[in-house]
């Protein structure tokens, strides 16, 4: 019986990155992960056209972005990468477009040590839509959750914020395009970090080992702190001068063009926000260091279920017109 044309997109494509034993070459119906000691972490994410990228965006960028928004809650739970599953719906299947699609995804597999392992691929009358399943390993009972935060820990924060809410009103020609016109370097960063996150899998080991509470930046930085809190039954309060944020941020929002409410609230960031007692905040700074990754401080636990506090430079309170992107 001569093959399907999913079976022969699968064997074209995804198959030569399926190098794990587990995969078992991509001829069966699951695959098998290796038992260990230590704790499976598992974590999903979809990406779809139209909300997440653009139907413009490079296939190359898109197949980056699915796979690393998952290592980002991978990094901010502490844990090391130990594959994944794919699936992917398309309207069709372009050769050219797989075929940089895989690449990309094969090459960022092998970087992170995260194979494939298997998965599905499926048509579609409706926008491409990419779902990712990751599996991390993590010593037992080492995963770091969103509970745990205490009055008095810091609220610190990896990387700068806001840059890729940035990025994506650069590619429709917003106001940071406008402001940005004449400097290259800055629109490419912008649209770069909207495309293609940096998931920080060097600073796992120091989430696991200083962190009481984590978790990845998607949504906002302030939505997240606030989800984050309430399942700690704890508040925070926030020095928005303390926010990190890029030179090409901080030019759009000199310039007006953008409202630290629109930074903190506007999602994509996939920066691992934490909190963490006093004693713990000089190694997570030296392994920001080690890594090239800059770590902030941006503010502090406190006791209370009520809302955040956000602060300005002269300390007076602030209230923001957003905190959190929302799909509904």
């Amino acid at each position: 019986m001569p093959a399907s044309g999913e079976d022969n997109l699968i064997a074209r494509y995804f198959r030569p990155l399926a190098k794990d034993p587990g995969s078992l070459g991509l001829f069966d119906d699951a695959a098998v992960m290796a038992g260990t000691a230590d704790d499976l972490v598992v974590t999903t994410d979809a990406i779809i056209e139209g909300t997440h990228f653009l139907a413009t965006d490079p296939p190359d960028t898109i197949a980056r972005k699915a796979l690393r928004v998952n290592l980002s809650d991978l990094a901010a739970k502490g844990s090391v990468p130990a594959g994944f599953l794919l699936t992917l719906a398309l309207r069709a299947a372009d050769d050219a477009w797989l075929q940089a699609f895989a690449g990309a995804l094969g090459e960022d597999a092998r970087m992170f040590g995260c194979p494939l392992l298997g998965g599905d691929t499926v048509s579609t009358p409706g926008p491409i839509m990419i779902s990712v399943t990751a599996f991390g390993r993590v010593g037992k009972g080492k995963m770091v959750r969103r509970f745990g935060a205490q009055p008095g820990d810091r609220v610190t924060v990896t990387g700068t914020i806001g840059d890729a809410v940035l990025g994506l009103d650069v590619l429709r020609g917003g106001r940071a395009a406008a402001v940005l016109k004449r400097d290259r370097h800055a629109t490419d960063l912008l649209v770069a970090r909207y495309r293609v996150p940096q998931p920080r899998l060097a600073l796992a080991d120091a989430v696991r080992d200083c962190a009481t509470a984590a978790m990845d930046v998607s949504d906002g930085l302030a939505g997240d702190l606030a989800k984050l809190c309430a399942v700690s039954r704890v508040s925070a309060v926030v020095d928005l001068a303390n926010v990190p944020l890029s030179d090409a941020a901080r030019r759009v929002l000199g310039a007006g063009a953008t409202s630290i409410d629109a930074l903190i609230a506007g999602g994509d960031d996939y920066e691992i926000l934490c909190a963490m007692p006093d004693k713990s905040w000089p190694r997570f700074a030296q392994a920001g260091a080690n890594a090239g990754v800059p770590v902030t401080c941006i503010g502090v636990v406190a006791a209370g279920e009520g809302p955040l506090v956000f602060r300005d430079a002269a300390g007076h309170p602030v209230t923001l017109a957003r905190t959190s992107y929302s799909h509904f």
